[in-house]
């Protein structure tokens, strides 16, 4: 990666994004509610976490009901959101949301999301996840850019 100011923007959002999951994925595996866990992460302060982070994490809880129906809108038959692997199903929340109330272009969020599922999550996930997202875009077309 070069040294440039948008290599190290995308770099540092790209972290934020992964900060993100990792309070998402924590909330849902404690059945506890999103703002309580990113609270007590911003208490500990160890990494900091990142103003990108705060925004992606408060903009799904705030929005959780409409991003879940959004995501079940758009699922195979015979999938549900409880079905869906833990990490794949926050990934999903945490890239609709950023489909659906920011203006960071759809293309880099399908790649973040699916980089992310690539690492994380099974190898049967990415293709997934990807397919799901793709399916939102399209009846997004105001989210490409």
């Amino acid at each position: 990666m070069t040294d440039t100011p948008n290599a190290k923007r995308g770099s540092t959002r790209t972290k934020a994004r992964k900060r993100a999951l990792d309070i998402l994925f924590e909330a849902d595996l404690r059945e506890a509610p999103i703002g309580e866990i990113l609270a007590a992460h911003q208490e500990e302060n160890t990494p900091p976490v990142r103003d990108f982070t705060v925004e992606l994490v408060s903009g799904v809880a705030d929005r959780l009901d409409e991003i879940d129906a959004e995501i079940v809108g758009h699922l195979a038959d015979g999938w549900t959101l409880a079905r869906m692997p833990r990490v794949d199903r926050n990934l999903a929340r945490l890239a609709v949301y950023e489909l659906t109330a920011t203006d960071t272009s759809a293309d880099i969020v399908l790649a973040e999301a699916v980089a992310l599922c690539q690492e994380l999550s099974t190898d049967e996930s990415p293709a997934f996840l990807n397919g799901l997202l793709a399916a939102v875009v399209a009846a997004r077309p105001s989210a490409l850019s």
